[in-house]
C-alpha cells in the first residue's frame, strides 16, 4: 500500500470576501493564484502558500452563512495551524501580527511543541506552531 498522502490544500468558508481577501493578502504578504465564480453560487480566491505548494483557499457561497461567528466547539474544523522552523519564528510572528494590528494570544509553549493563536475576521482559529527544540 502506498504511504498516506500528505495535505494539498486547505479551504475556509468566509461570510464576505471582500473583508477576508485583503485580512489574508497582508496576512499571508500574498496575491491570490487563483479568484473565480467556479459556479453560479459559489466564488473561491486561492493562494500558494509555503515552500511546498500547499494551496489555501477561502471560499464564498451565495447561501448566506448561519448567524454567529465560527466556533471551535462545533463539529467540524478545530483550526489551522502553518508551521514554523522554531521559537524564534513564532515570535517574529507575534511581532508580524501586531504590526497588522491583528490581535493574538501569548506564545504557549508544552511539550509537544509550541503556538501562537490568533483568529481572523470571521473568528476562524488559527495558529503558528513549531516543534519543541531538539
Amino acid at each position: 500500500m502506498a504511504s498516506f498522502p500528505g495535505l494539498n490544500h486547505v479551504a475556509l468558508t468566509v461570510r464576505d470576501l471582500s473583508v477576508s481577501v485583503p485580512w489574508y493578502e497582508a496576512l499571508l504578504d500574498a496575491k491570490p493564484v487563483l479568484d473565480e465564480d467556479t459556479e453560479p453560487d459559489f466564488h473561491h480566491t486561492v493562494y500558494l502558500i509555503g515552500d511546498g505548494g500547499q494551496l489555501f483557499g477561502l471560499h464564498q457561497h451565495a447561501t448566506p452563512a448561519p448567524d454567529g461567528d465560527f466556533s471551535e466547539f462545533r463539529v467540524g474544523l478545530d483550526h489551522v495551524s502553518f508551521g514554523v522552523a522554531d521559537r524564534a519564528e513564532l515570535e517574529k510572528w507575534a511581532v508580524r501580527l501586531d504590526e497588522l494590528g491583528i490581535e493574538h494570544g501569548e506564545i504557549k509553549d508544552a511539550s509537544y511543541g509550541s503556538g501562537l493563536s490568533f483568529r481572523d475576521p470571521d473568528g476562524i482559529a488559527l495558529e503558528f506552531f513549531c516543534a519543541p527544540a531538539a
